[in-house]
């Protein structure tokens, strides 16, 4: 099942592959790479109009570490690359490099 705003996103950015929705943060929960925002934090975010209840469907306000998963068709998981923190992303390019070695 598709999250409420996954279906945009998808059509926005054209993309041709399956999309991961995880209402609940349900999956991200088993891969333990979720955090709590503090309470402090969760004032911030919503100073900025940043609501995670109405985008996540759930009203933890935890978010995922940022970074890259991959996960073979047999489910897998072939490659993580997590960070604490935020600015801190994997290279597109390195990762389509390593979708291909799969």
């Amino acid at each position: 099942m598709l999250g409420k705003y996954a279906p945009q996103l998808v059509k926005k950015l054209g993309l041709t592959f399956p999309l991961l929705s995880d209402p609940g943060c349900n999956v991200l929960g088993s891969f333990g790479i979720l955090f709590n925002l503090p309470t402090p934090m969760v004032e911030v975010y919503k100073g900025f109009g940043i609501d995670l209840e109405r985008f996540n469907g759930e009203s933890s306000w935890q978010l995922p570490l940022p970074g890259r998963m991959i996960v073979n068709p047999d489910g897998m998981v072939k490659n993580v690359e997590l960070s604490t923190d935020h600015t801190e992303r994997p290279e597109p390019e390195d990762t389509v490099k390593l979708l291909r070695a799969l």
